[in-house]
């Protein structure tokens, strides 16, 4: 069992991260269960001690869990994703990296188990996911701060929660804050399939915008193509479709689209781009085949179209936490109202977390990896 507690300090703001090493002491009757005096209990999660190969560098260990101050709340992580920023981020690419060694994961949905006497917004009982990225949710129980927590209802499906946090938010941001789209607009994107995707597709389908989704080209395309149909899709397009001289035939009931998300860049993007109608924005928020995004000069000159990037993690620090809350509480509504599903999961006990970190980084898996506790 690997545990040392002096490397184990606050590396990233300390209102996020807590020491994974006993407090001094114990506030209020709801942590008295978990006092320094007791014996520390030990939980299981997943470290990296340095950047590399997710597969290789990722070990499960055992770490001592802090006791609970004052404004402390202890959780019971439920399910936690595996998304590709967390990958990014263990492989050291990523623009946010705590210092190391760090616990995997970005997001997730846990259960309050207690809280300490200061804390006022939360109780036990309450699921909550975290409010920024870094907090390290690949474990089974953890010690955070009240305001590194965000309370989600416990009435919408647990996939739909452990995935909530990052990418529909990320969805509904790109289409609603570059253009000012009205229903019968259209939207094209690449990555169709990603969990960004199939979030787009149906927050894009709630708000009466039609969808063009370009996905990459395999032995299953109908199965896949029947499936984003079946979220809202207007039309399912390969990449090599989308260089066709036909595509134009597309456009013949619809109108150009004024907004193009780019996940992929190089090639792919340049193909958006030609596809949008003057003025029309392209926001790049991912770039899957580690290629620059090359636009034209007719196309910004003759077109004026603009190019624009998307980072949810700035996002919210340019906002405050209530406009986050009020962001989480608009997809709630739509989950509730059958309009915003978790993106296809397979649930992966934490143990065989090996295979699960394959899985997330082969080519053509349809299925988001989650993590159960």
């Amino acid at each position: 069992m690997w545990v040392c507690s002096t490397l184990w300090r606050v590396r990233t703001p300390a209102r996020l991260w807590r020491r994974l090493i006993p407090a001094s002491g114990c506030h209020g009757p709801a942590a008295s269960n978990y006092s320094a005096s007791a014996e520390p209990a030990r939980v299981p999660a997943l470290v990296y001690g340095h950047h590399g190969d997710p597969a290789k560098v990722v070990e499960l260990k055992n770490l001592e869990l802090a006791a609970v101050g004052g404004s402390d709340v202890l959780v019971k992580m439920l399910a936690a994703p595996i998304n590709p920023s967390d990958i990014n981020m263990i492989q050291g690419n990523y623009g946010l990296l705590p210092e190391l060694p760090a616990v995997g994961g970005n997001e997730g949905v846990a259960q309050v188990v207690a809280v300490g006497s200061s804390v006022t917004r939360l109780k036990p009982g309450d699921w909550v996911i975290p409010a920024n990225a870094g907090l390290g949710t690949w474990r089974t129980e953890a010690v955070f701060s009240e305001e590194a927590l965000i309370q989600v209802p416990s009435d919408i499906p647990l996939e739909s929660a452990a995935t909530l946090g990052v990418n529909p938010c990320t969805a509904y941001r790109m289409l609603m804050d570059f253009e000012q789209l009205q229903p019968g607009d259209s939207v094209i994107q690449n990555a169709s399939n990603s969990g960004v995707g199939q979030a787009v597709i149906q927050i894009a389908a709630a708000l009466g915008l039609r969808t063009i989704n370009v996905v990459r080209d395999r032995p299953d395309i109908q199965k896949l193509t029947d499936r984003l149909k079946s979220l809202g899709a207007k039309h399912v397009i390969t990449e090599e479709e989308l260089r066709r001289p036909e595509i134009k035939n597309l456009f013949k009931d619809m109108p150009q689209p004024r907004l193009a998300l780019n996940c992929v860049g190089g090639k792919s993007s340049t193909e958006l781009l030609r596809q949008l109608a003057r003025g029309g924005t392209m926001v790049t928020y991912g770039g899957m085949a580690k290629q620059p995004v090359i636009a034209s000069v007719s196309l910004l000159i003759f077109k004026d179209l603009k190019l624009r990037g998307f980072w949810l993690s700035q996002w919210k620090k340019d906002h405050s936490p209530d406009q986050f809350k009020e962001l989480i509480l608009t997809l709630c509504d739509l989950i509730r109202q059958g309009q915003l599903t978790a993106p296809a999961c397979s649930q992966v006990p934490l143990q065989d977390y090996q295979h699960a970190l394959e899985a997330s980084m082969k080519p053509f898996v349809s299925s988001k990896q989650i993590l159960t506790m």
